[in-house]
């Protein structure tokens, strides 16, 4: 910028190839970016000589980040959900840059009550648990099992289909189930936050939980009885109390944390459109279940529905329709949560070599971008092995 406000000649250029493009661009939004770390500073030329000044142009990568800071900048956009978005696409934003925007979308995963000034590290697990889950029941903010489309949904089925076959009851082994109620879910889910940790009953009592319509939960009952099962397997990665010791101890945000300033970009980037995938993913399958419905003829969908309510790929859709404005900072979050349960299966693997990994290629078990990305990592995982 010069004494008089007006553009240096190299952000000139800058201004005029966004016009080419039928893009407007002012300076002040090229200082605020610069600012904002979006966007690279000029790059120093020589002299004019005889008192004149300098030059400088602009690197030969900001004239395509120009034009894409000029299509995603609209009124309510933050700096960092630009890089965000930027980044996703394949620009080339700075790296300091992209990582403090996914540090900042963790930072801003907050509980109600965490700041009413009460030393954490003071107050018990349990008592701050407690003291949370309490705070998110005033505010009215409990944990939502089943989103509204998703028990409409199975509402409509269950009135087509009437009740669930014999068969399906008899591969659920658990003779007094107990289904988290919304409180627990609450619980349960400040606990793993706070402190990283989730049994096989709290994660067994938690899909009953969100399947409370089905009479049957053979996946449920599976977790659930993966001790009795696989007795070996299950003391190589789990401890006395059932909780899982690949989890790392201590708050989860801290793990999200550091996958945010250590990961390879393109680690970051690769879960970033495997949860974009998630999400297309899950809302066809809604749409292509009501569809069904509407016709009166459960095909399909339907079929697919059915079997993975119970199943990580109906997790998968639930946390989809949970989240029904899906914000730059939201998929950034979701963008680190695939990160890590990638390198939680990788290491699973390392412990429990094959561990049954067929079992994820069935249809169903996983929604599909989640398999693709998990078997990728685990093939991988294998040829090193193997080397």
């Amino acid at each position: 910028m010069t004494s008089n406000d007006s553009p240096s000649a190299a952000d000139r250029q800058l201004i005029d190839h966004a016009a080419l493009h039928d893009l407007a661009v002012t300076a002040k939004q090229l200082e605020i970016w610069r600012r904002a770390g979006l966007l690279p500073g000029n790059v120093p030329g020589g002299g004019l000589g005889r008192g004149r000044g300098s030059t400088s142009s602009p690197p030969p990568e900001s004239f395509d980040l120009i034009l894409a800071l000029a299509r995603c900048a609209s009124r309510g956009k933050r700096p960092t959900d630009l890089a965000l978005l930027l980044f996703a696409d394949g620009h080339p934003v700075p790296e300091a840059t992209v990582r403090a925007a996914f540090r900042g979308a963790v930072d801003a995963v907050a509980l109600p009550g965490e700041d009413d000034g009460i030393d954490g590290d003071d107050e018990a697990l349990e008592e701050r648990v407690d003291r949370l889950v309490g705070r998110l029941a005033e505010n009215g903010q409990a944990f939502t099992l089943v989103p509204a489309r998703a028990r409409r949904i199975d509402e409509r089925i269950a009135r087509l289909l009437g009740e669930a076959p014999k068969e399906l009851a008899e591969l659920d082994k658990n003779t007094e189930p107990r289904p988290m109620t919304t409180h627990d879910a609450s619980l349960t889910a400040v606990t793993a936050v706070l402190g990283g940790t989730m049994s096989v009953d709290e994660i067994g009592s938690l899909l009953r939980g969100m399947n409370p319509s089905a009479t049957a939960h053979p996946f449920a009952s599976l977790v659930e009885t993966t001790q009795q099962d696989v007795p070996e397997a299950a003391d190589q990665v789990m401890a006395d109390d059932g909780t899982f010791t690949l989890l790392p101890d201590g708050d989860a945000r801290d793990s999200l944390r550091d996958l945010a300033d250590t990961a390879p970009l393109e680690d970051l980037r690769v879960c970033w459109r495997t949860a974009q995938q998630v999400r297309e993913w899950a809302l066809d399958l809604c749409k292509r279940v009501e569809a069904e419905l509407d016709d009166g003829q459960l095909g399909d969908a339907a079929t697919l529905w059915l079997f993975g309510r119970g199943m990580p790929s109906g997790i998968s859709v639930l946390e989809t329709l949970r989240e029904r404005r899906w914000s730059p900072s939201g998929a950034a979050v979701s963008t680190l949560v695939l990160l890590f349960q990638r390198q939680m299966y990788e290491k699973l693997d390392e412990q429990v070599p094959g561990c049954q990994w067929p079992v994820l290629e069935m249809e169903g078990v996983m929604a599909p971008p989640v398999r693709d990305l998990i078997l990728a990592a685990l093939q991988r995982t294998v040829s090193t092995r193997e080397s």
